[in-house]
């Protein structure tokens, strides 16, 4: 266990408030879970691929697939949904298509790509009862101190 995934088990133990139902907790703790850790991954990976930063495209594309193995191992099932099954059926794909984009340098590709997760992530809140959370491309960045254009050096 690397100690990324030491921090998000931290993470995931402070949310679990005692005195909830064991349900309540895993709702509780994935919600959490994915806005800390899995949506800022996905922003900048689509600020990354926005601006065809494509060295920093894919350390992100890479640090969100290391974020999705980390939630499925911090949360395995989250109601009756295997979350490892879910990564597996949902974002696998989209994930390998950015990867060849990104590979490709290709931004129409990419915008392809990044679409396909997007509506992924999407269609399983839709799934499970969290149709409220709709993902989109970002449209400006919250990382105001972290230029995305690739580097001139």
């Amino acid at each position: 266990m690397n100690n990324r995934s030491i921090i998000l088990i931290a993470v995931a133990a402070a949310l679990a408030v005692p005195g909830l139902a064991a349900a309540q907790q895993h709702a509780a703790a994935l919600g959490d879970l994915m806005t800390a850790f899995v949506q800022p991954r996905h922003i900048k990976l689509g600020l990354a691929g926005q601006e065809r930063n494509w060295p920093y495209a894919a350390y992100e594309l890479e640090q969100l697939r290391e974020t999705l193995a980390d939630v499925a191992e911090i949360l395995p099932k989250y109601r009756d949904l295997s979350i490892p099954d879910m990564i597996e059926s949902t974002v696998k794909a989209p994930l390998a298509a950015l990867s060849v984009a990104i590979q490709a340098k290709d931004g129409n590709l990419f915008n392809t790509a990044y679409r396909q997760l997007t509506a992924a992530c999407n269609t399983c809140h839709r799934g499970y009862d969290r149709a409220e959370i709709v993902i989109q491309s970002p449209t400006v960045t919250e990382f105001s101190d972290q230029d995305f254009r690739p580097s001139t050096k």
